[in-house]
């Protein structure tokens, strides 16, 4: 069967993949400080450079001279982002795109004859589920990671609360602008809905976080009664916990009885192995402060050229600023959901005149009715 434009278009789009995967898990190895973390991220890394190697061995067979691609500018501005503030940031959207490669190469290896191509995907796809696993212990998952979608971090509160605020504040200016109001009310609405949009999302986070906390304390402390009354019941679960890890019974079950005799070390193990609760990353504050502060960016975006303008030139430039900062926001979004920036920035650009419009057209009829 001859190679399609899609086929060689989708290699391609692997191959891009994999460099960015080695990149990611580099950056991630220069700026982890737990030493076995560090270890696991260069392994995955040195893995990633031998699946860009397999699919450049692809297009060599087909006498098609592929170099190993540079960063893309995703992968670029998330190594930013886990330089300046954690690589713990970048680990639930790997996870994420781990899953999704494991989905996409089994999906080629049942589609592609024959093969370099068919092997290629069944390879990877092994590998890709391996990466999965292992990147799975590290943030507590549980089941079969590429059925996943977690990705929450500190960079997406910031997009999604930039988002929310730009979104619903724009739609309040338009209204305000469709009732033919003056200046001064457009700027004290504008600014009052900064304020408001930023607590209402900011005290959301805060609670959001602060609910999950009280939640997995709650856990801990019923299983450390469970450890304390019933520790015979404990190590069964210990020791099945070890056996369904590859451990033989025998070896587990002693480990388990090891393990059962310290109570603290005890309900360690729990935690992490059967609530799946992993160290915190943030605080309920901190959330809050995030999403709150995210938010008020964005609400202030359409409200700022009634700081310095008026008439109809504050209203165009608030117009502009808006259209432009919603393409800008979809373009980063797509950084979690993994679409191309062009087509999610246009959808969020429609949105945001969708916003507009119907923002402006209720504050018209408003204004005719009264």
């Amino acid at each position: 069967m001859t190679d399609t434009t899609a086929d060689i278009a989708l290699w391609r789009h692997h191959l891009e993949d994999e460099a960015d995967a080695a990149y990611l898990y580099r950056v991630l190895a220069a700026t982890e400080a737990n030493p076995e973390r560090r270890d696991i991220y260069r392994r995955l890394a040195d893995v990633e450079d031998r699946h860009t190697a397999l699919w450049q061995q692809v297009f060599a067979d087909r006498n098609i001279e592929m170099h190993p691609p540079a960063p893309s500018w995703r992968a670029r501005l998330l190594g930013w982002t886990a330089r300046r503030f954690s690589p713990s940031i970048l680990i639930p959207l790997l996870l994420r795109e781990e899953g999704q490669e494991v989905m996409s190469y089994l999906d080629l290896y049942r589609q592609s004859p024959s093969g370099t191509a068919r092997d290629t995907a069944q390879t990877l796809a092994k590998e890709s589920a391996e990466h999965a696993e292992a990147l799975g212990t590290l943030v507590k998952s549980t089941g079969e990671p590429w059925h996943r979608a977690d990705s929450g971090s500190f960079v997406r509160n910031v997009v999604y609360g930039f988002n929310d605020g730009l979104t619903a504040n724009f739609g309040l200016v338009a209204g305000v602008i469709g009732a033919h109001a003056d200046a001064h009310i457009i700027l004290v609405t504008g600014l009052a809905g900064v304020v408001a949009d930023a607590l209402s999302m900011g005290s959301s986070g805060y609670l959001a976080a602060k609910s999950e906390r009280e939640v997995y304390s709650h856990e801990i402390a019923i299983e450390r009664q469970e450890v304390r009354l019933m520790p015979e019941v404990e190590e069964e679960e210990l020791s099945l916990i070890y056996q369904a890890r590859g451990m033989s019974e025998e070896n587990a079950r002693k480990l388990a009885s090891d393990t059962i005799r310290d109570p603290e070390r005890a309900l360690e193990e729990q935690i992490r192995e059967e609530l799946r609760i992993g160290e915190a990353h943030t605080t309920p504050l901190r959330e809050g402060w995030t999403t709150g502060t995210a938010t008020a960016v964005g609400a202030l975006i359409p409200v700022a050229p009634f700081l310095f303008f008026q008439g109809a030139l504050a209203m165009w430039l608030a117009f502009a600023l808006a259209m432009i900062s919603h393409f800008a926001v979809g373009a980063a979004r797509s950084i979690f959901t993994g679409r191309r920036f062009l087509r999610s920035g246009l959808e969020m650009f429609a949105v945001g005149m969708g916003v507009a419009a119907a923002g402006y057209i209720v504050g018209d009829l408003v204004m005719r009715w009264l």
